[in-house]
């Protein structure tokens, strides 16, 4: 593949996260008129229209959803290979990406992170912050922070410890509805739990905090917005003890209720032969070790 096809991909891929021929081309850092000349050619090249223009930007075709695997793949496997090839010995400089839940991007890990960033601060971090498992065998990510153990082929995987949940609650809300006593007494409290996602609700039911038919008085499938909800005083709900402990939250019934999640760190083996990655995962897991205990 020439580099004009691969670079006109490049345009038509952006447009598609994008929707428009302008913000794509600031996200590739090139002219508009260089994007619209690119994709004009991919167009030419292929036989088909791509997009149709509308008031709302530029829309996807049939075609060009068809092709969307496909030119997703090729920028990963070029970003995979960009980060491979640049700073191969030198831990100072280059990409590491991340992945891991919203939850764990957003409450945890940054803090692990921080003194690492300052010993290295030209090294470029990517936190890719989503509750969809991005691929570590096939590389779409360098490191991944997981809370199931990871089973691919060709993975190193390092437990980390556990994250201790409860349950807990502001003291604004136990002001207001007072700190029930017994499990069946919260049940008919003010409660924080899923919404439409039935595997955290089977979960729920498994370790024995409601039944398959709990109404929660705040339902989000969203772990942040369930502690959000649950810092401002809306009710009663789980909470990682170590984040609860930064909000100042307070553990009920922790004689009746509470259990474990194993933390796990992942990357793909071939990775452990680059400095800067290797360096990474060992640190991560370090201070996450030293986090969960």
């Amino acid at each position: 593949m020439s580099g004009l096809e691969w670079e006109s991909q490049r345009v038509f891929l952006a447009v598609l996260r994008i929707g428009s021929l302008s913000g794509a081309s600031r996200l590739l850092g090139i002219a508009q008129a260089t994007a619209r000349r690119r994709l004009e050619s991919l167009e030419a090249g292929l036989g088909v229209k791509l997009f149709t223009r509308t008031s709302a930007g530029l829309v996807p075709t049939a075609s060009a959803r068809g092709l969307v695997h496909h030119v997703e793949s090729m920028a990963m496997a070029a970003e995979a290979f960009n980060r491979m090839a640049s700073a191969e010995r030198d831990v100072s400089c280059g990409t590491v990406r991340l992945t891991s839940s919203t939850f764990l991007g957003v409450e945890i890990l940054p803090g692990l992170m921080r003194e690492f960033h300052y010993k290295h601060s030209a090294l470029k971090l990517e936190i890719s912050i989503n509750d969809s498992l991005e691929d570590i065998a096939r590389q779409e990510s360098d490191i991944a922070v997981r809370l199931v153990r990871p089973r691919e082929a060709e993975v190193v995987a390092r437990r980390a410890g556990a994250l201790r949940v409860g349950l807990y609650a502001s003291a604004q809300c136990l002001e207001r509805y007072g700190e029930p006593a017994r499990l069946e007494a919260l049940r008919r409290a003010p409660l924080i739990g899923p919404d439409r996602r039935s595997a955290d609700l089977r979960r729920l039911v498994e370790m024995g905090l409601c039944e398959a038919d709990q109404p929660f008085t705040i339902a989000t499938d969203n772990h942040l917005a369930q502690l959000a909800a649950l810092k401002s005083g809306l009710g009663f709900g789980l909470c990682p003890s170590t984040v609860a402990a930064t909000y100042g939250l307070i553990q009920i019934l922790p004689d009746s209720f509470g259990f474990e999640v194993d933390v796990w760190i992942a990357m793909h083996n071939d990775l452990r032969k680059i400095g800067r990655i290797s360096r990474t995962f060992e640190a991560l897991g370090e201070a996450m070790i030293r986090y969960l205990a």
